[in-house]
C-alpha cells in the first residue's frame, strides 16, 4: 500500500516538474534589437535577416552552420548552429534564432526561416488581343 502512494506521488512530482520546464521555455521573449539579445544572459529568440553579403559556412567536420544576421538597425551578429542548415534558408525573409549570446556570438538552438509567401496576391497581367 505504501508502495502505491509512493509511486502516485513521485509520477505527481514529474508531472509539475514537466509542466513548469514546459512554463519556462514558452515564456521565451522575441528581441529584434540585438543589443539587447548581447546583454542578456537568457534564452531568447533573435529575429532579424540573414547578411547575404557575409555568406553563410557549412563546417562538416564540428556539423555547425554559421551565418551573421541583421537587426532591425543594421546591427550585425554571428549565429553558430549545430546542426544542418534549413532547407528553406537562401529563400528566407526573415531569420528567428533560438539561443543564448555567449563568447562573441550567437549560439542557436533552433532555426526558423520565414519565406516569401507563394500565396501573396499577383500582379493581374493584361492580355493584348
Amino acid at each position: 500500500m505504501k508502495n502505491k502512494y509512493m509511486f502516485g506521488g513521485f509520477i505527481i512530482v514529474i508531472f509539475l516538474g514537466l509542466m513548469g520546464y514546459l512554463f519556462t521555455q514558452s515564456n521565451i521573449k522575441y528581441e529584434s534589437d540585438f543589443t539587447n539579445v548581447i546583454n542578456n544572459d537568457k534564452t531568447v529568440k533573435a529575429t532579424g535577416s540573414w547578411v547575404k553579403e557575409k555568406n553563410y559556412v557549412v563546417d562538416r567536420e564540428s556539423k555547425t552552420f554559421s551565418f551573421y544576421m541583421a537587426d532591425e538597425n543594421g546591427k550585425q551578429m554571428k549565429v553558430v548552429y549545430d546542426g544542418v542548415m534549413p532547407n528553406n534558408f537562401e529563400t528566407a525573409t526573415s531569420v528567428v534564432v533560438t539561443g543564448t549570446f555567449e563568447n562573441g556570438h550567437f549560439h542557436a538552438k533552433d532555426i526558423l526561416t520565414k519565406c516569401p509567401s507563394k500565396y501573396e496576391e499577383q500582379p493581374i497581367q493584361s492580355s493584348s488581343l
